[in-house]
């Protein structure tokens, strides 16, 4: 059997994944469906692989739809590049997606929005040498000697994938990029909704990995660096309002300058990149009205996403569990 199809489903969800996967193109006789209940997703994955006949298990996120070319694809790609291990490809907005989930869309696709995961929500190069940045378990394909040699970590969630592929990747399974395997994934249909998802991967960040370690990756860091000041900036003015009429130079290009005119400088710096990336989100994507909620959305995602870093951090450095 060619591949084993993995889907990890909450007792008090549907696995709306199995109509797409029902008109798959590719012979029934060459792929299994294994779909483990549980509350701990990465409990599921792990009892699903053990349960899998296949050469290669490929892991799928329950509310997602694929292209019934998708079984084809991958398979045309490990007979061109047998050396890759692992493999995924981009969760892609669905094209009927509507509302705030669409335009949430276009900021998680954005560099912007995302730095290097934005890799993971649109379509990029074929990229046979990635990182945990690329590709998460709503679309992974692993040859079985990977799972065999690295499990999912039952104690996070989310956050579980990437950790998975960074263990793999220190055991030197090669990790790779295509464009061809796609996913169409919802995104959170509210503000709120979204809050509480890019919240929780910024909790687990500090919790799967070490501070040197997220040193080598400082973009993860900036979020958390930006509400450490919006915080500071607002609690400044407002407790110690004279504070932003003080004169730190008088002799700068013949202006007088204020020290609220030095801390304000980082946030008119980030309100622009915020309009320009807007703006260009809006025309890339030809939705005039990202123009006027992505300046929104994009703050949202920031704040949220450093917030829990912070959070997370707190727990980690008291010894609190999730």
């Amino acid at each position: 059997m060619r591949f084993s199809l993995i889907i990890a489903l909450a007792p008090y969800r549907d696995a709306e994944i199995l109509k797409s996967i029902n008109e798959l193109d590719f012979p029934k006789e060459e792929y299994e469906i294994i779909i483990e209940k549980g509350l701990n997703a990465s409990d599921n994955r792990n009892r699903g692989a053990e349960r899998s006949k296949g050469e290669i298990i490929v892991f799928l996120d329950d509310d997602g739809v694929v292209p019934k070319e998708l079984l084809q694809n991958a398979s045309n790609f490990f007979k061109e590049h047998s050396e890759i291990d692992i493999v995924g490809g981009p969760q892609l907005t669905p094209l009927d997606e509507k509302g705030f989930a669409k335009l949430s869309g276009y900021a998680l696709s954005s560099k912007f929005g995302g730095w290097d995961t934005s890799n993971r929500y649109g379509k990029k190069k074929l990229n046979l040498n990635v990182d945990e940045t690329h590709l998460t378990t709503a679309i992974m394909f692993c040859k079985k000697k990977v799972v065999e040699e690295v499990k999912f970590d039952k104690k996070l969630w989310p956050g579980e994938d990437p950790k998975f592929i960074a263990e793999a990747r220190q055991k030197n399974f090669k990790v790779a990029y295509s464009p061809d395997l796609i996913i169409y994934h919802r995104r959170r249909p509210t503000i709120k909704a979204l809050i509480k998802q890019i919240f929780n991967y910024g909790k687990v960040g500090p919790l799967r990995e070490s501070f040197l370690e997220t040193l080598r990756k400082p973009f993860f860091l900036i979020p958390s660096l930006f509400v450490i000041y919006i915080l500071f900036f607002f609690l400044g003015i407002t407790i110690t309002p004279s504070l932003s009429g003080y004169v730190i130079n008088e002799n700068i290009l013949g202006f007088e300058v204020k020290i609220w005119q030095v801390l304000i400088f980082p946030l008119l710096v980030y309100v622009f990149l915020s309009l320009i990336y807007s703006f260009y989100e809006s025309i890339k994507n030809k939705d005039i009205s990202g123009i006027l909620f992505l300046p929104i959305i994009f703050p949202i995602i920031h704040i949220s996403y450093g917030a829990g870093r912070i959070y997370g951090s707190c727990q980690k450095l008291f010894g609190r569990k999730n």
